[in-house]
């Protein structure tokens, strides 16, 4: 098993342990940033950067140009997919922001939203949020009004 294979593994694993962690303990283990990004990078067709690389955690080289990714992930309830808030999203050399919603019971995706960097940084310096303006954060509703729905794609 490469390495590749091994980390997919581990976080099935995770997947499989956190919500029962949650319901025993009624604390999150910790691994939704990390679920979100490799599922993205499946799903997507995406490859991860090394960690700690600033502002983006995955690209993919289309026609010669490279395609920088920010990943962000937010667990939600299936039947209430709009309450929540992105994480903070990281200024700095990013193409478009991915919101991978994973189901809260079970960590198993249920939607991927894609919004473009113009879009992001124009809501996020829109006036009057403090939370938008100053932690650099929106809620998920206000993310899905301005993204395009990438995966499951629409049939």
């Amino acid at each position: 098993m490469n390495d590749q294979e091994r980390v997919g593994f581990l976080l099935k694993e995770a997947k499989r342990i956190a919500p029962e962690y949650y319901h025993l303990t009624k604390k999150p283990l910790g691994v939704t940033g990390e679920v979100a990004e490799y599922e993205a990078a499946e799903k997507l067709g995406l490859t991860l950067e090394m960690a700690r690389t600033p502002a983006f955690d995955a690209f993919r080289d289309v026609g010669g140009c490279r395609e920088r990714y920010q990943i962000k992930g937010r667990t939600v309830s299936s039947n209430d997919r709009r309450r929540g808030r992105v994480p903070k999203i990281v200024d700095g050399q990013f193409d478009a922001v991915l919101l991978v919603l994973p189901d809260k019971a079970t960590l198993e995706t249920l939607e991927i939203w894609q919004a473009d960097r113009p879009r992001i940084i124009e809501r996020l310096d829109t006036p009057g949020s403090r939370a938008r303006n100053e932690r650099r954060s929106m809620a998920i509703s206000q993310f899905v009004s301005i993204a395009e729905k990438v995966w499951p794609k629409a049939q």
